[in-house]
């Protein structure tokens, strides 16, 4: 789970270009890409992904033996994290157009649980089917049930401009890959809106464009031997790591199965 990030204590609002509400899979892959494409990315992480309740994932490409979830799900914060992304623990409980108080001031205001505020220039929703804390910004809802979804357009642009939705707030299937998937394509397509120069999220061997007369384009990278060699070495280390000792978290189940506010089954 996130370590909560210093948050400005004055009257003065903190700005970022990018606000994603849900830590799990489809947020935190949308915040990589934002991260990395230079867009000032905070992320904030209301509660346990429920990824964590599964006991393997089995179906995830790259584990050709699966990997233990809970696992899976802090490699993903600390990728985040290493590539510029702010965690921060907690919910937001409402989200405004910025100019709403009658200012000129573009994009949004969030307001968390604590009663601190946001100002952001983009946001992706990509919580569980909660869409409450978006009620003042008005956006087309489909409701199913219990459930609500947040109407898109395909690439996760909603009915308020500005407004994105990822993963399972977009209605999209209820599988990991799936979430990190469409997380990526809808922080692409923020990318591409706020106009930063953008081409591909690459990085490529030493020359691969330069040696054909072409420029690097935005987002891609050449790197030389040297530095490919150390990025191996780093990547093989840090994956020995992860996998030399078991998870310390215990298993989770369904919430209503056990007396255990996060699901948690006793380790026998």
């Amino acid at each position: 789970m996130p370590e909560p990030i210093e948050t400005d204590s004055d009257d003065e609002s903190q700005h970022r270009d990018v606000l994603i509400v849900g830590g799990g899979v489809a947020g935190l892959t949308a915040a990589l890409y934002t991260a990395r494409a230079g867009l000032d990315t905070l992320v904030y992480d209301g509660g346990e992904s429920i990824l964590r309740r599964n006991a393997h994932l089995e179906n995830f490409p790259g584990f050709p033996a699966g990997v233990n979830p809970r696992l899976f799900a802090d490699m993903l914060h600390a990728q985040a994290t290493r590539n510029g992304v702010d965690l921060v623990a907690g919910r937001i409980t409402d989200i405004d157009h910025a100019g709403s108080d009658g200012d000129d001031e573009p994009g949004f205001l969030a307001t968390d649980e604590d009663g601190d505020t946001v100002r952001a220039d983009r946001v992706v929703a990509a919580s569980w089917s909660d869409v409450e804390y978006l009620n003042t910004l008005d956006p087309e809802i489909r409701s199913a049930g219990s459930k609500a979804y947040l109407d898109e357009d395909g690439n996760g642009r909603t009915s308020v401009d500005g407004l994105y939705a990822a993963g399972r707030l977009a209605e999209r299937y209820h599988q990991a890959v799936v979430a990190a998937g469409d997380g990526a394509a809808t922080g692409i397509t923020l990318i591409h809106d706020s106009e930063t120069p953008f081409y591909h999220d690459w990085v490529t061997p030493e020359g691969y464009f330069t040696d054909r007369g072409r420029e690097v384009p935005p987002g891609c990278e050449e790197i030389d031997e040297t530095e490919r060699a150390a990025r191996r070495a780093e990547s093989r280390a840090a994956m020995r790591e992860y996998f030399a000792e078991e998870h310390e978290q215990d298993q989770r189940t369904h919430p209503s199965l056990v007396d255990d506010e996060k699901g948690r089954l006793s380790e026998q």
